[in-house]
């Protein structure tokens, strides 16, 4: 797999784009991929979870040395297939940009924590010795989703292989081929290291119905879900266990005192990342007024196109839809069609044709515009002008919705950095960096694409996968 040529790349990608990996003379599809079978993928989420148990079964016995291995060969794959699953992705998804995603892809390899993440605890006393040892759940149930499809299911299955559990996913509808072709990989990895052939385990057809059994089943102990509101409250009402990656709306307020210069790049790199697609990405700014001028222009200068707002409010009507819920409610929900599509792709749809070196679309508006207010995640950025750092923050801490995700801040003010993260309340909080330092790119601190805020795990790793097991030895066992 390594050794694919770009030719061969292109080839599997214009079978993608016209049979969207489904049809009969696709390359690949959610069970195949170039005519050899996927290890691990299942028709029936009940058959899927028993294979689950049985790796499970077989990473538990393992020494924590042979997982070690498992994971090592899963961080080589990644690193040598990176292009393929970030070539796939695209294609099937239609959303990102294949540079980014496979720089994704090596992060993960590079900085998803491993068994050294997991630590034991002794304390002892006049009455002895009590340890506390990190242990598996057993078999944890997964939703993935569609904006980190590959790179999320490595990042969750080196992280819980590294916990000794074995795994289930339900991938996004809309990236099963691709969260599918992840879960080869680190079936292929185990056999390699010589693990069990099926350690992790997924569907052909993920559905809601393939969820709710997942949720359900008594084998399944821990359920985690990396995706929108809709999934992430399902699990949380499942009666199990549950890690819940929610959904953001990161502000970032620029001050006078910040280096103008590097944080109108600095927020151009972060917001136009994978076309806006993590859930960390700068989506509102918030600039003091006598600077917005001088940032603007930053902007501008690396890839940022300016629109006004007559055409603010065209590219509105495109990029959201309105709706009707089940209360019949009109709401205004994000177009699918337009999330992780390049800056030129969203500027043509309302007559404006520019070059791919236009990254991102930015404009001024009020508080309450609808590109303030809704995560749209895609390469659009909206810049209310404040007045002063009380404003800013008040407004800041509105749009972010309670979400306590992400936000970010640049300035050189210590009290001000400092009144915007109380009040915030976020996950992550990036100061004078693109958003991405927030998961430890070009930042310190480990990789994850889970950010499990609405049940307080945050930057998740293997040790979030585990739970906390006591040994008891009264009145023996303390040398001192």
């Amino acid at each position: 797999m390594a050794n694919i040529t770009e030719a061969e790349i292109r080839k599997i990608v214009e079978n993608i784009i016209k049979g969207n990996g489904a049809s009969a003379g696709a390359s690949w599809t959610s069970t195949e991929y170039q005519g050899r079978k996927l290890l691990g993928i299942y028709s029936d989420m009940n058959e899927a979870i028993d294979a689950a148990e049985k790796g499970y079964f077989a990473v538990r016995a393992m020494t924590v040395e042979q997982r070690e291995k498992i994971i090592t060969e899963i961080r080589r794959l990644t690193y040598a297939e990176a292009p393929i699953m970030a070539e796939m992705g695209v294609a099937e998804t239609g959303m990102g940009r294949v540079d980014h995603k496979r720089l994704k892809h090596i992060l993960v390899a590079d900085k998803t924590p491993g068994t050294e993440d997991i630590v034991s605890e002794a304390k002892t006393g006049d009455n002895g010795l009590t340890l506390t040892e990190m242990a598996p759940f057993g078999v944890v149930g997964a939703i993935t989703p569609s904006t980190n499809p590959s790179e999320t299911v490595i990042c969750n299955s080196i992280g819980m292989i590294a916990a000794g559990n074995g795994v289930v996913f339900n991938p996004h509808p809309n990236a099963i081929c691709t969260s599918n072709y992840a879960v080869d990989l680190v079936n292929r990895a185990s056999r390699a290291a010589g693990g069990p052939e099926i350690l992790v385990c997924s569907m052909d057809k993920p559905t809601l119905d393939s969820a709710a059994v997942m949720q359900s089943h008594p084998k399944i102990k821990l359920l985690v879900c990396t995706g929108g509101p809709g999934v992430v409250k399902a699990v949380l009402s499942s009666g199990k266990k549950a890690i819940g990656a929610g959904a953001g709306n990161p502000p970032v307020i620029v001050d006078d005192t910040a280096d103008i210069k590097k944080a109108g790049k600095d927020i151009i790199d972060g917001c136009t990342f994978d076309n806006n697609l993590p859930c960390i990405a700068e989506k509102e700014v918030f600039a003091f007024r006598n600077i917005a001028d001088e940032l603007i222009a930053e902007m501008q200068k690396n890839g940022a196109y300016l629109i006004n707002k007559e055409q603010a409010d065209r590219l509105n009507a495109v990029v959201l839809e309105e709706k009707t819920n089940k209360a019949g409610k009109t709401i205004k929900t994000v177009s699918r069609h337009c999330v992780g599509r390049d800056a030129d792709v969203l500027l043509a749809k309302i007559g404006i044709n520019v070059g791919k070196e236009i990254r991102c679309i930015i404009c001024e508006t009020e508080f309450g515009h609808d590109f303030v207010q809704h995560e749209l995640m895609m390469p659009i950025l909206p810049i209310v002008r404040v007045d002063s750092i009380e404003e800013a923050i008040e407004l800041a801490v509105k749009a972010e919705h309670g979400f306590r995700h992400t936000a970010h801040m640049h300035s050189k003010n210590i009290d001000h950095l400092s009144a915007f993260a109380k009040a915030v309340e976020t996950t992550i909080f990036v100061k004078n960096a693109p958003s991405y330092a927030g998961i430890g790119f070009g930042g310190e601190g480990h990789a994850t694409f889970t950010i499990a805020g609405p049940t307080g795990e945050g930057i998740t790793s293997a040790r979030s996968f585990t739970r906390k097991r006591r040994c008891v030895m009264a009145d023996n066992f303390r040398i001192i």
